[in-house]
């Protein structure tokens, strides 16, 4: 591993020289697991699940593995706070990750190497990097005697970059006695810095979730020989309903969290707007944001992007119906218009079903728990401006909500400039600094301990 410069540990913190070189090589070795989820129930989470279990046990848990397919193998532990009488925290994280392909790397995807202060390789963001933070800070906790106030129960779920049915959904729905007490939860895809601008470093909170809508396009029509005029042609007609929901242009609407991240961005850029005001122009303002408008771009609206096409079997013949396949994302309130807009869009002659389909999210802003987070980020970069945000897509917080527990997304990372966090999301070259994953152990840190 290559020398990096640490600053002083925290005075009173457990966060020891031993938790930063472990949630370094926790990151690095959990990436050497392969865990590829290649959808239709192709991954085996297992390898990772045992090594987490592993680690969780040395930290004096006593982890519980648990599938519902062979091979997909989540894990819950529980810390026993010492307050008895508090609500339970759920922190998770899911094991699987996205595919790579080696020959466009830099690096091999599942090398876990170290080079030069960063940690290579698929999942060293999405979130292998938040997985190994929470296994180093309870190791630190129990070589310190230390226990939380309030219970916190550990989960790592399978099958997360798919249909989470393997995952939380089979934790939520045939498990919940594991999450007893819980009412809210932190996961991934928050409290990173964004780069706003020069001297402007932000840690978006995330706060909300669109909801899933992957859907399935079904055009049906005549079949016949390819020479033949054909006024019913499947092709023909799924090709038209596909162009018009790739063109649409969906309204703006805005939520509760969205309103509260443009209203805090316009503050920090010295804009004074009322987003609440019937004229209120949302693009207008995203216009003045810079780089910070895209925290808000995605989700000020619904979505639907066609991803997938299939027909025909033969260039001569005109096949009897072609299918496609389409991204939906629905605001927090939106699943109505996106239903209506569909059913138009698709016309008469494509019928559509949900493929997949997911609630969407929001969270209190203004609650202590957001409070508390962004303390946690406050206290070790007192300079950066905490914000919250919602997601454009979705975490496994959308199935533990069935068991009415709140989501956040914290999984904290300071990062330098010209690092690009986004790009890093199922993106080649996926990396994170090892500067980041201390900052982020100490920021998790603090913020269990005081939650």
């Amino acid at each position: 591993m290559a020398d990096v410069t640490r600053p002083e540990t925290q005075t009173g913190s457990p966060v020891d020289d031993i938790a930063l070189d472990e949630v370094v090589a926790f990151t690095s070795e959990l990436i050497r697991i392969d865990t590829t989820n290649r959808g239709g129930g192709d991954c085996r989470e297992r390898p990772a699940a045992e090594y987490v279990a592993e680690r969780l046990a040395g930290a004096g848990l006593e982890p519980v593995l648990l599938e519902r397919t062979p091979g997909r193998t989540n894990v819950v532990a529980r810390i026993e706070g010492t307050d008895p009488s508090a609500d339970a925290l759920l922190v998770h994280g899911h094991l699987d990750v996205v595919p790579a392909e080696p020959a466009d790397w830099t690096v091999h995807p599942f090398s876990g190497e170290v080079r030069d202060g960063v940690v290579w390789g698929r999942g060293a963001v999405d979130m292998k990097n938040m997985d190994a933070m929470v296994l180093a800070v309870v190791r630190a906790w129990k070589r310190a005697g230390i226990r939380p106030r309030r219970d916190i129960v550990i989960a790592y779920t399978a099958d997360e970059e798919a249909s989470a049915e393997d995952g939380s959904g089979f934790l939520a729905d045939q498990h919940p006695e594991l999450f007893e007490g819980c009412t809210e939860g932190i996961s991934e895809s928050g409290a990173f810095t964004f780069h706003a601008g020069p001297g402007m470093s932000l840690y978006p909170i995330a706060a909300g979730e669109r909801g899933t809508a992957w859907l399935k396009l079904t055009a049906h029509g005549r079949a016949g020989h390819g020479s033949k005029v054909n006024r019913a042609n499947a092709v023909t007609r799924l090709a038209a309903a596909i162009g018009r929901i790739g063109a649409h242009e969906w309204p703006v609407r805005l939520t509760r969290t969205v309103r509260a991240a443009l209203s805090e961005l316009a503050a920090l850029y010295g804009i004074a707007v009322d987003v609440d005001a019937p004229d209120f122009d949302v693009d207008a303002l995203m216009a003045k944001l810079g780089r910070a408008a895209a925290l808000v771009e995605p989700v000020v609206r619904n979505s639907a992007n066609p991803t997938m096409l299939d027909a025909g079997y033969k260039v001569n013949v005109i096949p009897g119906h072609a299918t496609a396949f389409v991204d939906g994302r629905m605001l927090p309130g939106g699943e109505e218009e996106f239903r209506e807009t569909l059913d138009r869009l698709t016309g008469p002659d494509v019928d559509w079903e949900f493929h997949h389909r997911e609630v969407a999210l929001e969270a209190p802003v203004d609650s202590p728990t957001f409070a508390k987070l962004r303390a946690a980020i406050e206290r070790f970069d007192p300079a950066g401006h905490v914000v919250p945000f919602c997601m454009s897509g979705g975490t496994d917080a959308k199935q533990f909500s069935r068991l009415g527990i709140t989501g956040y997304g914290f999984s904290p990372l300071k990062l330098p400039e010209e690092y690009d966090y986004a790009a890093m999301f199922h993106g080649v070259d996926e990396r994170v600094p090892v500067d980041a994953l201390h900052f982020g152990v100490r920021v998790l840190d603090h913020y269990l301990k005081s939650a």
